[in-house]
């Protein structure tokens, strides 16, 4: 239940920023590199529809890879976003 509410929460305010042509990344309280907003909008998009499906195991593991990679680690380079974006490809 509390999932389907996060969603839903996400889902809006993706909704919304869309609308601006900008992603707000900090609605998903993660850490995330200012690169991000240099990406295409639709790239941003992907990425953070990905960030907002992480359950929590996938969360920790991804603040993890962002604390000890620092700026080199790169979110739409992961093989978790690698992943997703397929399977999203394949539906």
């Amino acid at each position: 239940m509390i999932k389907n509410f996060v969603c839903i929460i996400n889902y809006n305010i993706f909704n919304m920023t869309e609308q601006q042509d900008q992603i707000d990344f900090t609605s998903l309280n993660l850490k995330y590199s200012d690169l991000l907003k240099t990406y295409p909008i639709e790239k941003q998009r992907e990425i953070f529809q990905y960030l907002s499906e992480l359950d929590e195991h996938n969360r920790k593991a991804y603040d993890i890879a962002y604390s000890h990679l620092g700026s080199s680690f790169s979110v739409s380079r992961s093989n978790g976003f690698k992943m997703w974006l397929a399977s999203k490809k394949q539906t």
